[in-house]
């Protein structure tokens, strides 16, 4: 699963996400098709490893997909039948702040009808709701 190698703290604050729209990373940069959020939420490192898996599953061999989301932020809790008090719980989990409109996934390198099965596959692994979206057409500059 994904995971920071390090972090400079290991307890977070928690991050907003349901205020505004992704100023960044809301457009298909990478592949042909993508995947893109139209609510907000935390996604977790587990959440985007079995969205990859469906649709590499559905790809077979062929194509390539990006992941345009990463979990850097920790997730604290404490043990079950302990008291209040006594500090902050110990980090159990990573999980990525996705914004409406982010792109989360892209595919490349293969036919249409395999490239929006496969993200239809992976985003109903998603906890938001979501949108595949075409890339425009790259204009030449001459």
């Amino acid at each position: 699963m994904l995971q920071p190698k390090r972090t400079k703290h290991r307890k977070m604050f928690r991050i907003r996400h349901d205020k505004k729209d992704a100023f960044k990373g809301n457009k298909v940069s990478f592949g042909e098709y993508g995947l893109q959020a139209t609510t907000s939420a935390w996604i977790t490192a587990r959440q985007i490893e079995s969205a990859r898996i469906a649709a590499t599953r559905r790809m077979g061999r062929e194509g390539q997909v990006i992941i345009r989301i990463f979990p850097h932020l920790s997730k604290t809790s404490k043990p079950i039948g302990v008291r209040m008090g006594s500090g902050k719980g110990s980090p159990e989990k990573w999980y990525s702040v996705v914004k409406r409109q982010t792109m989360m996934f892209e595919v490349s390198g293969i036919k249409p009808e395999v490239a929006k099965d496969a993200l239809r596959l992976a985003g109903h692994k998603l906890p938001v709701k979501w949108r595949i979206v075409e890339a425009s057409p790259k204009e030449e500059v001459i």
